[in-house]
């Protein structure tokens, strides 16, 4: 069976690794970009997405990018605490929870694909079209040559939220849904707050603020942090991954955000580069396979990056998709059986993450305590934090039970 990848971001890196590993072993793999370049910040990958990883044999590779965080901890826009939980193998996972940043993941991933896969990436191919045949779909291509046509058995696409082939099967989708938020991220070196572990969520619906570890404290004390910065009403709404700005008017606007745990005016101030980027996803759809042709990661369901999911469910498509197209009786079946299993249920996590998924306690903290409070339970139930968090971990496959307890999705040879 051949196989075509459109797109050599983590979820189709992954997918040809998944695949590979699944004894399918005739792939390629298209890239748009002349170069893989290793773009972005920080991302988490969440005990499901690193089952998985452990199960494909790249666990240690992404493990030494990162580091495993022991808890995740909520406070409101005065630095009161709201909820903590712990992550990874402290809140009882088999797998630990990794934060790592996109562009290290992504070469290593890229490396990974040469040494099992072989040389399987094409870059500088944008795709113009996928057609399905009766036995198969031939990708279009424009390249710096002129245009190039690749048949094959299945066309995977994983050509992200501007996804062409998911545009060439839904024309009237029109742009990304904005929002009205814009964040801004970056990465400073900078002292550990709290255990150096933790990661923090401050703010509320308007306003909010992601920090959380990327690597060791190293010998001068300090280490790398990465940040999100979010405002409801600034920015534009443009979609532009890449977009450095001024960060003085994003200081100013977390001016008063200094806390004895924490300086974010100072952390923002101290990043390298602060990138702009407009909180964006896209609908859920109804059908995700036309022919021999499917999508994966973005390109299939884009969601907001409430709940840090967006790296872990390309990772859960890729083995998914790999597994029922090794085991199915026809790439036909294959691709139905993976939909079956996935489109669903990233449907409802999409859903999830436009009610703010677990950032909701920071929502009813604000609703019902905007001044602040002197105990959290006197504005929200231990009860409700706990269902709060236990309700998103559900819908997005990794509630510690369900998770340990599922079956494996490598393929037995």
């Amino acid at each position: 069976m051949k196989i075509v990848i459109i797109g050599a971001g983590i979820g189709g890196l992954l997918t040809a690794l998944s695949l590979h590993d699944a004894g399918l072993t005739d792939i390629e793999v298209y890239e748009r970009s002349a170069e893989i370049r290793g773009l972005g910040v920080g991302i988490n990958l969440l005990p499901h997405a690193v089952r998985e990883l452990t199960e494909l044999g790249v666990v240690d590779d992404i493990a030494a990018l990162g580091v495993e965080p022991s808890a995740l901890a909520y406070f409101n826009r005065h630095g009161q605490s709201i909820w903590e939980e712990p992550r990874g193998l402290a809140a009882g996972y088999a797998w630990p929870q990794l934060s790592v940043h996109r562009g290290r993941l992504q070469l290593t991933l890229r490396d990974l694909v040469e040494r099992r896969v072989g040389d399987v990436i094409r870059t500088g191919h944008r795709v113009v079209s996928v057609e399905d045949r009766a036995d198969g779909s031939t990708a279009h291509f424009e390249t710096a040559r002129g245009p190039v046509s690749v048949d094959a058995d299945v066309v995977i696409a994983a050509d992200g939220i501007h996804s062409a082939v998911r545009a060439e099967r839904y024309p009237d989708e029109g742009a990304p849904p904005w929002s009205g938020l814009t964040l801004w991220r970056g990465v400073a070196t900078a002292e550990p707050f709290l255990d150096g572990r933790t990661m923090v969520m401050v703010g509320d619906g308007e306003q909010k603020f992601v920090a959380y570890p990327l690597g060791p404290v190293g010998p001068d004390g300090r280490m790398p942090i990465n940040f999100i910065a979010e405002q409801r009403g600034a920015g534009s709404g443009e979609v532009d991954w890449n977009h450095p700005i001024d960060p003085q008017p994003i200081v100013d606007l977390f001016r008063e955000w200094s806390f004895d745990w924490l300086d974010i005016p100072a952390l923002i101030a101290s990043a390298d580069e602060i990138l702009e980027y407009p909180m964006v996803d896209r609908d859920a759809l109804p059908r995700w396979t036309f022919g021999r042709t499917t999508l994966v990661g973005d390109a299939a369901h884009a969601m907001y990056p409430n709940g840090s999911n967006g790296g872990s469910q390309a990772t859960l498509d890729a083995r998914t998709l790999a597994f029922h197209l090794a085991t199915a009786a026809s790439p036909e079946a294959g691709l139905r059986a993976y939909e079956a299993d996935r489109r669903p249920a990233t449907a409802a996590l999409l859903e999830q993450t436009r009610q703010a998924g677990p950032e909701k306690v920071m929502v009813l903290a604000a609703e019902r305590a905007p001044e602040g409070f002197a105990h959290i339970h006197d504005v929200i139930g231990p009860d409700e934090l706990e269902e709060v968090a236990a309700a998103y971990k559900r819908a997005a496959g990794f509630h510690p039970a369900s998770l340990n307890d599922r079956a494996s999705l490598s393929v037995v040879r």
